[in-house]
């Protein structure tokens, strides 16, 4: 479903109006699976899988895939809702410079919530 995240992002207009001074690459680990996810002013422009183990974002947001699946439920369940509560719960882990993730929070918040209205059937 992570695929499914660009395209959401890139049509929602109160993602991109929050995000519009947001110009980075982020590392979201879906599983064993390391997509780096490149963004600038808000888009993202690129949504690639991890080839190299030293590529990496300026900050990185783990979870299972299981855990993912289920934050992007339209409906998700409890600890599963919001990124900091799957982070409270251990459901998550977040590492790297939290600066930029911290001062656009709810930018990020939104944006890794953005495929729970494109569920692939």
């Amino acid at each position: 479903m992570i695929n499914t995240l660009q395209a959401a992002a890139n049509s929602n207009a109160t993602l991109l109006r929050r995000g519009h001074q947001v110009t980075c690459e982020i590392l979201i680990g879906v599983g064993l699976n390391d997509f780096i996810i490149s963004l600038e002013k808000g888009h993202v422009k690129n949504l690639r899988l991890r080839t190299l183990p030293l590529e990496s974002g300026i900050f990185a947001i783990r979870a299972d895939d299981g855990i993912w699946v289920e934050h992007w439920q339209e409906f998700p369940k409890r600890n599963y809702h919001d990124l900091f509560s799957m982070l409270s719960s251990g459901l998550a882990t977040i590492d790297g410079d939290l600066t930029i993730f911290m001062q656009n929070l709810i930018y990020f918040k939104m944006l890794l919530a953005a495929p729970r209205n494109r569920m692939e059937v």
